[in-house]
């Protein structure tokens, strides 16, 4: 089941359908700061919602990002890409922004490292059905270019307020742009990796994105250790160290 180690075989050109992250470490303009500035902002607000309430608040969201012209890329998309999966879902997947396919179908993560990250989840022993999936920015950014600072920050407030319908236990951030916005940092994904995080009420853990994993396949052995630290942490025994 874990699809995801370096010995399966992986293409070596990155997809087109889904923008591969840029993996460059940014500078840290504090290099003495060892740890993050996490945004914990103490545990989420009010009571949760049930399975049904959280359903219709996340379909009143969607519809306001599909009219929403808070940045300029609502001039290019074809259509706004707002997240799916189980509104009670314990675990939630969060990427950088929707590629062609993901424009087209209005879907995340429906091209090539799509699949990818189907694997990976099922390699934890889960479905795409159980867990959320949705991207930092809601729009494809015009010829697969990386997210703007103002883009990003006009979606954030889309993103806060999905996170804090689902409230999830955990949030796993693919790659650099996730990562850097949930957890409101500059640090690389290699310096975020190892150890979990917070963000309000739920545990954050930083892994590759898995466009990256497409483009480097020998990656695929940490991005995989990383998800079995988050199984272990869930109490959930990896699939690779069980007795057969």
């Amino acid at each position: 089941r874990a699809a995801i180690e370096p010995s399966a075989a992986a293409p070596s050109s990155p997809s087109q359908s889904h923008r591969p992250t840029r993996l460059m470490p940014v500078a840290d303009p504090h290099p003495s700061l060892i740890e993050l500035h996490e945004p914990s902002g103490g545990q989420w607000p009010g009571e949760p919602l049930g399975h049904d309430e959280r359903a219709s608040a996340l379909r009143s969201l969607a519809d306001e990002v599909a009219g929403c012209q808070l940045c300029q890329l609502c001039r290019t998309r074809t259509q706004t890409v707002f997240g799916e999966g189980d509104p009670m879902a314990r675990v939630c997947f969060v990427g950088e922004g929707p590629g062609a396919d993901e424009d087209r179908t209005g879907r995340p993560f429906v091209g090539r490292a799509g699949e990818l990250l189907t694997k990976m989840i099922e390699a934890c022993t889960f479905t795409r059905e159980e867990v959320y999936i949705l991207n930092t920015v809601k729009c494809r950014p015009p010829n697969n270019r990386n997210p703007e600072v103002a883009e990003i920050e006009s979606c954030r407030v889309y993103l806060d307020r999905q996170l804090e319908v689902i409230r999830p236990d955990y949030i796993v951030c693919l790659g650099l742009f996730a990562s850097q916005t949930v957890l409101r940092s500059k640090l690389s994904v290699g310096r975020m990796r190892g150890r979990f995080h917070t963000y309000r009420g739920s545990k954050v853990l930083v892994t590759y994105h898995p466009a990256h994993l497409l483009r480097d396949p020998a990656v695929k052995k940490e991005a995989w250790s990383d998800l079995q630290m988050l199984l272990r942490e869930m109490g959930i025994t990896p699939p690779s160290t069980r007795k057969r």
